[in-house]
């Protein structure tokens, strides 16, 4: 089963430009059918689309509003990409599931401090297999933020299950019983079951005619299920 975890930055290129590219990031980091893909950093005016630009079950979970719509925010960052980001369009992550994978939706957890930048973890279970979380902390509170991701997970999984907790940790985190953290602030952490050691795409992979998408890389493992 291959995971995949990519903060896709809206859209953006790196160097950030005027233009926006977040069909293209969905269909690269999809367009070989991975199982289970994370996303973090998503406009809300994306989410409609994910299922259709994917090919995969869309969950998503809302972490910051817009404040004049979805649909205004596309707009207004339209108008430059690489100076606007989710002051107007909102943010949200999501996790997506082939097609063929039975999954349900576990929800999510407010995980931020109520003055903090909005932050969530969810979670979806994949029938007879595992439980994925995706996760996207805040930097200087980061160990705390997961923390109560773990202890909220602890009331949804079940005995022996797997986990995957993958995303954009902002550190690097060691977590009991977890495998260990790979020295990024992208990771995926397993618990219950092996997995192969994590890959960092280059740079190259996520070129597309002569940009660079995110300035994030996709990272990625493989578990025996």
């Amino acid at each position: 089963m291959l995971i995949r975890s990519w903060n896709v930055y809206h859209g953006r290129s790196h160097p950030a430009g005027r233009r926006g590219y977040l069909r293209s990031a969905l269909e690269l980091v999809s367009g070989d059918q991975p199982d289970v893909v994370c996303l973090q950093e998503l406009p809300l005016w994306s989410l409609p689309h994910l299922a259709g630009w994917s090919g995969m079950q869309a969950f998503p979970a809302r972490t910051k509003r817009a404040p004049f719509g979805a649909r205004a925010g596309r707009a207004l960052t339209a108008a430059h990409y690489g100076m606007l980001r989710s002051a107007f369009t909102g943010q949200a992550n999501a996790i997506l599931v082939r097609r063929d994978h039975p999954a349900g939706d576990l929800r999510w957890l407010a995980i931020s401090d109520p003055r903090g930048h909005p932050r969530v973890c969810q979670a979806v279970r994949i029938e007879g297999k595992l439980v994925v979380a995706n996760i996207h902390a805040s930097r200087e509170v980061a160990q705390r933020q997961v923390d109560r991701a773990l202890a909220w997970l602890e009331d949804l999984v079940r005995p022996g299950e797997p986990v995957v907790l993958a995303g954009d940790f902002n550190a690097s985190l060691t977590l009991p019983g977890f495998s260990a953290p790979h020295g990024g602030i992208d990771d995926i952490l397993v618990r219950g079951v092996q997995a192969s050691p994590l890959l960092v795409w280059p740079v190259e992979r996520r070129r597309q005619n002569g940009v660079v998408l995110s300035d994030h890389a996709p990272v990625e493992l493989t578990i025996p299920l």
